[in-house]
């Protein structure tokens, strides 16, 4: 059956304001509300305008870049994606391109192959099921070739404005590490992340936690004396007490 393709007739992207509605829940976190506000509001001052770090420029090289980006770096994606999207930045360019063209360009690029089908999958999909436009919702962009959970909370995010926790490895290594929202799953640590977040912060929190992850609160080794939070944070694994200046951080550079 085919999907019945959205439109939007307003060209003003907005914030969704449907988590206002949420109601308090208990949720297995060490932290107090209170305790919350203040981690988000340290990380709003640090970053105040966070953004992810994959180059695109519509919804649609925002779902491929994503999907690329599964089991790669976004500096790798990246160096794949700036000359495919310079030449396929639409579904139909990218059918036209074919398969074995884009490998050409994203070989660099872990599991390039099935990607590759992936990518071409979706590209009929959007243009057979929606007109070749973008869906905005979880549902419909889980239909994609390529595209889970992760992926959707990311596009809906990024590309519509939408308040979501896209639980990436980053995010959910800091909520279990933290014992923020720990959970077994990402679904379950997603749930659990918006349930606990302040409303004002949901929009760009999970933005400021993947940063968290990738530059401060690395895998391998945290750098607690750079945390803002190390006073705050109750991780067993913490070697330091003392939060770092809490001043703002240079502007993000995607890339290289």
């Amino acid at each position: 059956m085919t999907i019945a393709k959205k439109r939007s007739s307003t060209q003003t992207v907005k914030k969704s304001n449907t988590t206002a509605r949420r109601k308090p829940v208990r949720v297995k976190t060490l932290y107090s509300h209170d305790e919350l506000v203040e981690i988000f509001r340290r990380f709003s001052i640090q970053r105040p305008e966070p953004k992810g770090e994959l180059e695109h420029s519509n919804p649609f090289t925002l779902v491929v870049a994503v999907a690329l980006s599964a089991q790669a770096t976004d500096v790798g994606v990246n160096r794949a994606t700036r000359g495919l999207f310079a030449v396929a930045d639409t579904p139909e360019k990218m059918l036209a391109l074919g398969e074995e063209r884009l490998i050409d360009h994203i070989k660099t690029i872990g599991l390039y192959r099935n990607k590759a089908k992936n990518v071409i999958a979706l590209s009929q999909m959007l243009i057979d099921d929606f007109g070749g436009e973008v869906p905005r919702t979880r549902e419909e962009l889980i239909l994609l070739p390529g595209v889970g959970r992760k992926t959707a909370n990311v596009v809906m995010s990024m590309a519509f404005g939408v308040a979501t926790m896209a639980v990436d490895t980053h995010v959910f290594r800091i909520a279990n590490r933290l014992c923020l929202a720990p959970g077994k799953t990402p679904d379950e640590v997603e749930d659990r992340l918006v349930r606990i977040i302040p409303d004002e912060y949901l929009f760009h929190a999970h933005h400021w936690l993947i940063l968290h992850g990738r530059y401060c609160c690395k895998a391998r080794k945290p750098e607690c004396e750079r945390c803002v939070i190390a006073d705050i944070c109750k991780s067993p694994e913490k070697t330091w007490d003392i939060p770092a200046p809490l001043v703002e951080l240079p502007a993000q550079l995607t890339g290289e």
